[in-house]
């Protein structure tokens, strides 16, 4: 039996990067406001304006009227720690102490299976009312923090990525493994799950100090051994790390020396951070293609430093935004695009509505190598989408009635929006997070303005 709809409201999809004018590009989007979405088997079989789309719909199929809302593709998120979330707004830490007074606690809990499936379950339930559909998560170091991930993502129908959290010294007694033993459960869960349903594993060495030698020369052999297989770990957050990184390893030019060393830098390898690298490393990691995540409300929020995102695009870095979470403030896209703005204006580079959106879909997605099936509102692609309310507040509602185009609207949203202005959010073709209709903080919606910019 066919499982099919017709999505109507304005509808707003990337085809390329809007660049960093506040004017974007020219074909780098598409905007209908009267827009129409028709949804087939878990995947976009048209997208076009309402009017021209209707008549070549089937008699009879239903339509979902988002009229007054905003149709985008499902966020992409591309560096979350899911074992995190129970963590999130805990009391100032820099990095290295976080990781000792509050996160590696943490991770011993997920031990029990039963505490990780309720985790995991939270976390999904979380990132769907944020809007966000596909994510890179890190686990912790017990294979059933994997399992648990993967199989609450299956049941949702999600486009996923995760792994185990490889170290094998340096923590806590109860969440290291060996380096023979780490590489002996990720090659079972890659077995189990990669490649299966929606589901891409990602090998997951912490960061450099948490693994030895041994460790990380083990997993470049896996990363060798199958190349659709991701990575990611960590780079350059803090610069306490990086002298303890270089008392560790006096044989390593830099930082991400450790890693090209045993082979873990390449396309599919993405870095959490990378705030103080200095421009050789730039250069090195333009070369892989190599994908650094910038997650701006963890920076600001352990004061580990202020991403110079203007100088890593200028020298051609692969870029993506995350929101790190715990040390993060939110799982919503829409919170982690007000931080990446904050970072930006301290340093002279404010992001625009136009960047913040293409990155969280079609640049996020090109990033983890998924432009071919998530990240734009395209026929044959996946129907991941999010349903955005701009009057979701009435703060919203009064700032976006003054708004004259489209992209102030977007800046908007952008600037005072959170899981409240998430009014639906669909996987698969079908919906996994309805907004409260109960909820009596919303204000009337509004059609939006024709003109893109």
């Amino acid at each position: 039996m066919t499982d099919s709809r017709l999505l109507r409201g304005a509808v707003l999809t990337f085809d390329d990067d809007p660049g960093e004018s506040p004017v974007p590009r020219p074909d780098s989007l598409r905007y209908w406001e009267d827009g129409a979405v028709w949804l087939e088997n878990g995947h976009i079989r048209a997208v076009d304006d309402y009017t021209t789309l209707a008549p070549h719909v089937p008699a009879g199929l239903e339509i979902v009227d988002y009229r007054g809302k905003l149709i985008m593709p499902g966020f992409i998120d591309s560096h979350v720690h899911y074992s995190q979330l129970d963590i999130i707004a805990s009391f100032g830490r820099e990095l290295l102490d976080w990781l000792n007074d509050y996160t590696f606690p943490a991770e011993c809990r997920f031990a029990e299976r039963a505490h990780a499936e309720e985790v995991a379950e939270r976390f999904l339930d979380e990132l769907l009312r944020g809007g966000t559909t596909t994510a890179q998560v890190f686990c912790t170091s017990h294979p059933g923090s994997v399992d648990s991930i993967f199989s609450a993502a299956r049941a949702r129908r999600l486009r996923m990525l995760a792994g185990k959290v490889l170290m094998d010294r340096h923590a806590p007694e109860a969440l290291i493994d060996t380096a023979v033993g780490g590489i002996r459960d990720s090659e079972r869960l890659i077995a189990d799950w990669h490649g299966k349903n929606r589901l891409a594993y990602s090998l997951t060495p912490r960061f450099a100090p948490t693994s030895s030698r041994e460790q990380l020369d083990a997993v470049g052999g896996v990363l060798r051994n199958d190349a659709s297989l991701y990575l990611q770990s960590h780079l350059s957050e803090h610069r306490g790390e990086l002298a303890w990184v270089a008392e560790l390893f006096p044989e390593c030019r830099d930082y991400l020396a450790v890693y090209e060393r045993h082979g873990l830098v390449g396309p599919r390898s993405t870095y959490a951070h990378g705030i103080h690298l200095s421009d050789d490393e730039r250069a090195r990691l333009a070369e892989t293609g190599a994908n650094i995540a910038f997650s701006p409300t963890s920076n600001l929020f352990l004061g580990s430093g202020l991403f110079d995102r203007i100088a890593t695009r200028e020298a051609g870095v692969v870029t993506s935004l995350a929101s790190d979470v715990g040390a993060g403030t939110g799982l919503c896209g829409l919170t982690t695009l007000q931080g990446a703005y904050q970072v930006g204006a301290l340093l002279g580079q404010p992001l625009t509505a136009w960047q913040g959106f293409y990155r969280l879909t079609l640049g996020n997605a090109r990033a983890l190598h998924l432009e071919h099936c998530i990240g734009r509102l395209e026929a044959g692609h996946e129907a991941d989408l999010v349903v955005l309310d701009l009057a979701a507040t009435p703060l919203m509602a009064r700032r976006t009635q003054v708004a004259e185009t489209l992209g102030e609207r977007l800046f908007a949203l952008m600037m005072l929006g959170d899981d409240r202005s998430v009014h639906a959010t669909w996987a698969s073709g079908r919906p996994v997070h309805q907004r409260d209709a109960s909820d009596t903080h919303a204000a009337p919606s509004r059609r939006m303005a024709h003109s893109p910019t």
